[in-house]
């Protein structure tokens, strides 16, 4: 009994010992870490490797921006043809992220690589060298606010099997760089200061006058609430779908993380985040994205209690060895979020809504056998790559999706929804003169766009259509419109010659299970 006692005795002392004092605050009292520089390298380089063979691995189409608001953008710049958005018209995006592009597709073409393969593979791998940043920042970051090495890995590897079916580098690198503000200190604290005039510098190059994107986002965005064009959703949408959805089964381990850690400020940040987009009408699973790495970080926090007999929850306190779980827990719960995380990365990456991107493939190697002389994309605007894919500058069209704007002119007698702002500045200012909002007018007037009115109607807008358009040699569209579009096709002398596979279930439409391609055969 005696030498029981002496042994706990000793157990406990060495635990106390080796206690990890959680900070009181971002800026100060936190602890320094003791990872070497030769291991930070490692760490980068084993997070660049798994990121490397991650964007190799995805194969589907997630979101139109991944190609229309970036590689899109870059390849019209280096190479002169490619299709820009009506954003870039009204200046609410920054040339900053399409020209990291840009320079990558300098290099391709200096080099003579600019071929299909080459140039839809190599933005991915430099997406991959990005994501590994954001990587090894994660690990930096709860380093020092966890100090526990147990945190970083399960973090680290958990954050990488959660965006399998994506590269979201745009979105975390940003994020990462103020978490490294908030390390940092003040010296680092200029960094949005550098980054915002350089932004503004390339942009007055780009736009030729002085443009103000992040200005004219919000006034897009959260003053008239421009997204609402594309769709709404209750506020509550990133409380009860959005988030629990991104984080999936890993969403108990990170409540618990964050109630064991009581780190308040820094879940706070998430609560902050979520809260200030769930004011927006127009959510989006990837506006929130910034914020999953911290999600799982005190996800890996909580795993890490699982093994550990003493784990500091806050200021002062400690979870007692009385109420410690057993490691035989620790790995069910990692069984757990394995069996249940990468076989939906893996369908997600290689299974669900890739024929968009099979059919680009298909459609680059039929150009450059010239057997392609123009294509119609008879689907939803922006359902697949465009030019960036195809690398040909041959004839193309899709339908039009672009918001209907008008100029209002207005004085202080108005309130119209999301004009507050302006009309608190004239009221300020007691000015009668009168101010110009660009607002959308197309829900108000009636008015619906091409892609809209081919949703209502393929067949009579199709008919339609084509008494006009210039003959293409292919058109692209999904199963759901092909049955009401066949018969009309055959008349105009087009025939299937290809199909892919596209979803198993669907999303925001009718269920797209398949993208089918005509070709013309009347030459």
């Amino acid at each position: 009994m005696l030498n029981q006692e002496m042994r706990l005795r000793q157990t406990a002392s060495v635990v106390t010992k080796t206690e990890i004092d959680v900070p009181r605050t971002f800026e100060g009292n936190v602890k320094k870490s003791t990872t070497s520089d030769g291991s930070w390298k490692r760490i980068f380089w084993i997070c660049l490797g798994v990121r490397m063979v991650n964007s190799l691995l995805v194969q589907t189409y997630f979101n139109p921006d991944e190609h229309w608001q970036s590689l899109e953008v870059a390849h019209r710049l280096v190479f002169g043809y490619g299709h820009l958005t009506w954003e870039w018209e009204k200046g609410i995006r920054s040339y900053l992220h399409p020209l990291l592009f840009a320079i990558l597709y300098k290099i391709l073409a200096s080099l003579h690589l600019d071929n299909p393969l080459f140039m839809m593979k190599a933005p991915r791998l430099l997406q991959a060298f990005f994501a590994a940043i954001c990587d090894l920042y994660l690990y930096r970051y709860s380093d020092i606010i966890f100090g526990n090495q147990f945190v970083l890995g399960i973090s680290i590897i958990f954050y990488h099997s959660a965006l399998l079916y994506t590269v979201m580098s745009q979105c975390t690198l940003p994020f990462m760089v103020y978490l490294d503000t908030i390390v940092g200190g003040k010296k680092r604290e200029n960094h949005w200061t550098v980054v915002l005039g350089i932004t503004s510098l390339l942009d007055r190059l780009m736009y030729g006058s002085w443009i103000i994107v992040p200005f004219n986002f919000l006034r897009f965005n959260f003053f008239s609430s421009g997204g609402d064009y594309y769709g709404t959703h209750p506020w509550h949408w990133y409380l009860t779908q959005g988030f629990p959805v991104m984080l999936f089964t890993f969403l108990p381990f990170s409540v618990a993380g964050i109630i064991y850690s009581k780190h308040w400020k820094l879940s706070g940040l998430i609560g902050w985040v979520i809260g200030v987009y769930s004011i927006l009408g127009h959510k989006e699973f990837r506006f929130i994205f910034p914020v999953l790495p911290v999600a799982l970080m005190f996800a890996g926090y909580s795993l890490a209690s699982l093994r550990k007999l003493s784990l500091p929850i806050g200021k002062g306190k400690r979870i007692s060895s009385a109420h410690s779980w057993l490691p035989s827990k620790l790995r069910l719960s990692v069984f757990f979020l394995l069996a249940t995380n990468i076989p939906m990365g893996l369908y997600m990456s290689l299974v669900h809504q890739r024929g968009t991107e099979d059919v680009m493939h298909y459609l680059s190697k039929e150009a450059q056998n010239g057997e392609v002389r123009g294509v119609l994309f008879l689907t939803p605007c922006h359902a697949t790559p465009y030019y960036s894919a195809l690398h040909q500058n041959l004839p193309m069209r899709f339908l039009d999706c672009t918001p209907r704007f008008e100029q209002l002119h207005f004085g202080h007698d108005f309130l119209l929804k999301g004009s507050v702002f302006f009309a608190l500045t004239a009221i300020l200012r007691n000015e009668r003169t009168y101010f110009s909002l660009l607002f959308i007018t197309s829900e108000q007037s009636g008015v619906l766009d091409e892609s809209d009115r081919f949703m209502l109607d393929p067949f009579a807008f199709t008919s339609d259509f084509a008494r006009n358009w210039s003959l293409p040699s292919h058109i692209v569209m999904f199963d759901s419109e092909e049955t009401k579009l066949k018969g009309l096709l055959i008349s105009l002398n087009f025939r299937e010659v290809k199909r892919f596979f596209h979803a198993q279930f669907k999303v925001d439409r009718d269920l797209q299970a398949a993208v089918v391609v005509y070709a013309y055969m009347g030459w």
